[in-house]
């Protein structure tokens, strides 16, 4: 029982001296709510600093007195990253920040129509307009918080997994994109606007359906209107979905993106790296994703549809693009992709899987066809309606309230795996056509479990690992922790031929297979 005590992992008093410190910087940021006037941008760097330096040396202190290996010692009794009671009350702080991030700004002390900032989002002017030369707004303030967690967090998850050269490279991957693409980029970008020159510069990765509002009216006017630049910026956008994302998938898998660039996936990653163990195992949670995930890929095409469609002409002579035209261009397309699929790779889908899918197309081409046929409101909505239902239940409820703030009670994927519509397609495409798969040994695979506890996506891998078959899952991100906890070498993240990808359960049950063919097969 002694190797079970939970007394054997406490914090050291170095460790709670520096706990002790991030709280001392985290109180200077809620202090700033009440307005204080002799904060200072002095006062800022202070605070970031002491959060910064917190995480990072208690990073140190707890990873580098210790050999290179994974080290979870203890995780279950720590109530923080258990279900506990300061895991609630994380979880429960978190979705509150979010709540009035997104509703209530005012609260953090945003102005508006003319006033002045006040406030926590005060605090954050100076730097603001050091990158972009305007006030700050909630949205900058949240973002130099996002970004300071990945970068500090990312260090902590170096030294964690400082044996493994994939990790390491991923994690200064995620590192990178973020700090340079989603933060100090778009603030620079943030200059070059005037009055008579508009960029949207925010979201520059510019690929639907994750921004879910690229091919609305007053975005597709901004591009057009930013000249030679905007237009380069809205055609990236397009050639991203129909050409650099399938062929990036089908190299390398979602892991590509998931995994290697998306900030969600880098906090995920990073500041969510405690909290990995904690998602749902069960078939019926799989269950539930498979159908989830989907019915949101479903909502963002219907929605974007109808805006696209909204502010179409029908005159034939003057545009080539009509609201019919278009309307039969995403029948076919969606079509097509159906067709494709069921003929090519249909017995790579589970049952549901096709059912599933029967149904969707079948929604999707009703719902066109009435409003095509008969005039009546596209989807029985109007656009505007779709779209800010969408915006509120997926785009702030779903991926901002919930994917962050209950990282300490569902695990730190929650966004990824059950909402995330650019997860879904990536998925789709990994699935069927992809070159990635995790190998498994059967043989050399001990049943311990580490894989299945810290695969942040829900995947039972021990399963997969006992029998020896590839790991081909569309919720798979390639994070490849499953491989670095594994005290084995059972599991290997491989780039191969499509060819035996997907192995099928006689080899693992021995049915009378040719070995020898089965090995110049592959």
């Amino acid at each position: 029982m002694s190797i079970a005590k939970p007394d054997a992992y406490k914090n050291s008093t170095r460790q709670k001296a520096l706990i002790a410190t991030g709280i001392i910087g985290l109180f200077v940021l809620v202090l700033s709510l009440f307005n204080f006037e002799s904060f200072s941008a002095l006062t800022l760097t202070a605070s970031l600093t002491l959060i910064v330096v917190s995480i990072c040396g208690f990073a140190a202190d707890r990873y580098l007195s210790k050999p290179a290996g994974i080290k979870n010692n203890g995780v279950w009794f720590k109530s923080i990253s258990s279900k506990g009671f300061y895991g609630w009350l994380t979880g429960l702080v978190l979705t509150l920040f979010y709540i009035v991030l997104y509703f209530y700004p005012h609260f953090l002390g945003l102005g508006g129509k003319g006033k002045a900032n006040s406030g926590l989002v005060a605090f954050f002017d100076p730097l603001s307009q050091l990158l972009n030369g305007n006030p700050a707004s909630q949205w900058f303030v949240y973002g130099t918080l996002y970004t300071i967690a990945i970068l500090a967090f990312g260090y902590k998850f170096l030294l964690k997994y400082r044996h493994n050269r994939y990790e390491r490279l991923r994690t200064y991957s995620v590192m990178f994109f973020q700090l340079a693409f989603a933060f100090l980029i778009p603030e620079f970008m943030a200059r070059l606007n005037s009055d008579s020159f508009s960029l949207p510069y925010y979201d520059l990765k510019n690929i639907w359906p994750l921004n879910y509002y690229n091919f609305e009216q007053y975005r597709v006017d901004s591009f057009i209107s930013a000249g030679d630049i905007g237009l380069a910026l809205l055609i990236f956008g397009v050639v991203s979905i129909f050409v650099i994302t399938p062929i990036l998938t089908y190299k390398y898998g979602k892991r590509w993106y998931c995994s290697w660039v998306c900030g969600c996936g880098g906090l995920a990653e990073t500041a969510g790296d405690p909290f990995r163990h904690l998602s749902d195992k069960r078939q019926m949670a799989w269950k539930i994703e498979r159908w989830v995930i989907h019915s949101v890929l479903v909502f963002v095409v219907l929605m974007t549809t109808a805006v696209i469609h909204s502010y179409l002409g029908d005159d034939t002579s003057t545009y080539w693009l009509t609201k019919g035209t278009f309307l039969i261009m995403v029948t076919g397309f969606l079509s097509l992709i159906f067709i494709l699929t069921m003929v090519f790779k249909r017995h790579e889908l589970g049952k549901d899987a096709r059912y599933g899918a029967i149904g969707y197309v079948v929604i999707i081409t009703a719902l066109i066809g009435m409003h095509y046929f008969s005039g009546s409101n596209l989807f029985l909505f109007e656009a505007e309606t779709l779209r800010s239902t969408y915006g509120f239940l997926i785009g702030a409820i779903f991926s901002g309230v919930i994917g962050t703030g209950f990282y300490p009670i569902f695990g730190s994927r929650v966004w990824c795996r059950f909402g995330c519509p650019m997860a879904a397609i990536l998925g789709f495409q990994q699935r069927l056509f992809s070159r990635f798969r995790i190998t498994t040994n059967g043989g050399q695979c001990i049943s311990c479990g580490n894989c299945s506890t810290y695969c942040e996506m829900g995947i039972d891998v021990r399963a997969y690992a006992q029998k020896g078959e590839n790991i081909v899952r569309s919720s798979c991100v390639g994070c490849g922790i499953c491989s670095a906890v594994c005290p084995r070498g059972v599991l290997k993240l491989e780039n191969n031929s499509i060819k035996g990808r997907i192995n099928p359960n006689e080899i693992l049950l021995g049915n009378d297979v040719d070995l020898m063919d089965l090995v110049n097969q592959k």
